[in-house]
């Protein structure tokens, strides 16, 4: 109770939305991106923050057509309110846990393969448990700005995390060795990550850097080496090096996740079962503070339960046998 009369009384009349307006608009650095985090018009958002200036009697931004910039009034404000306000709304959302359910657009970014692959099936569960959502999910190859451009998360792996974003692990990023039935057949296996640069190698140009991208793979010993993968083919797109090593064009390193099925199924093979790579983790990426729209609190909790149950965690791990729960293997 002393913190919501502290709030009431820090506070005067303010209402929350014009409060939310201010704050988001901050983080965002526009209207327009807060009003897509709070599915709002821009001039909605621009309202509301104009009310609070005019209440306060101060100026809390410094106004351009391309950005917004804080005020000295306005950078001390934001430093006063920003966590009052988040424990505020997270304490009503823990109050209102029980009213209605989750609804709205949930708008979400993840790999087009992966997704496709691995999430998309999902959906129709996720919309049987929670009807009143609208799926908007985006497939591309990004990094995008969960809170300039208006998601309300995102899926990946190795992803470099922006201020003010939190991550939940979902399952591992294990890198390894494949090629085709077909290209190995006449061929000696590798038996250490060396002997690839016998074979023929399909690697990947990062397009944001510009560089070949390498692993160091590790076994069961702790063992660490760089292969040298041959550069016979070079590309810029985990699908488009799983297909051409399932042509039969050479050896590719690629995430469990990525080849998943075409191991299962036999279209293509591990190499070197006692060596893989680990990249990180592929998790759900989210706008960190306290309070969390239901749908997207509904979503994270319903994507973690739902890759357990599934077994992906497991099924994605690249660990020798030993030291793993069933590794692929083919």
């Amino acid at each position: 109770m002393l913190f919501f009369q502290w709030m009431v009384e820090s506070l005067g009349m303010e209402t929350l939305s014009n409060l939310e307006a201010f704050v988001r608009s901050a983080e965002a650095g526009s209207f327009s991106a807060a009003a897509r985090r709070l599915a709002l018009t821009p001039a909605a958002v621009s309202r509301s923050v104009a009310m609070l200036e005019r209440n306060l009697g101060v100026r809390l931004f410094h106004r351009s057509t391309r950005k917004l910039r804080l005020t000295e009034a306005g950078e001390n404000f934001l430093a006063s309110i920003g966590g009052p306000l988040d424990q505020l709304q997270g304490a009503i959302a823990t109050v209102g846990a029980d009213g209605p359910a989750p609804a709205g657009t949930l708008k979400l970014s993840m790999p087009p393969s992966f997704g496709a692959a691995h999430v998309l099936p999902l959906l129709p569960g996720f919309l049987a448990r929670y009807p009143l959502i609208r799926a908007e999910w985006h497939f591309e190859n990004r990094v995008v700005d969960l809170v300039a451009e208006g998601y309300d998360a995102a899926i990946g792996g190795a992803i470099e995390r922006a201020p003010g974003t939190v991550a939940r692990t979902l399952a591992p990023l294990h890198i390894i060795a494949v090629a085709s039935p077909a290209y190995m057949t006449g061929r000696r296996s590798p038996t250490n990550p060396a002997e690839l640069a016998d074979l023929d190698g399909i690697a990947m140009r990062v397009l944001r850097t510009g560089r070949i991208r390498h692993f160091t793979l590790r076994d069961a010993a702790g063992r660490e080496m760089v292969p040298a993968l041959n550069e016979t083919i070079v590309l810029s797109e985990p699908i488009a090096i799983r297909e051409a090593a399932k042509l039969g064009l050479g050896v590719a390193l690629l995430a469990v996740a990525e080849v998943l099925s075409d191991l299962e199924e036999g279209r293509l093979i591990r190499l070197l079962p006692d060596w893989y790579a680990d990249d990180g983790g592929i998790s759900v990426y989210y706008a960190s503070r306290s309070f969390l729209p239901a749908k997207t609190r509904a979503f994270i909790d319903w994507i973690d339960a739902a890759f357990k149950g599934s077994k992906l965690p497991e099924r994605f791990n690249g660990q020798p046998p030993r030291h793993s729960s069933g590794p692929i293997q083919r």
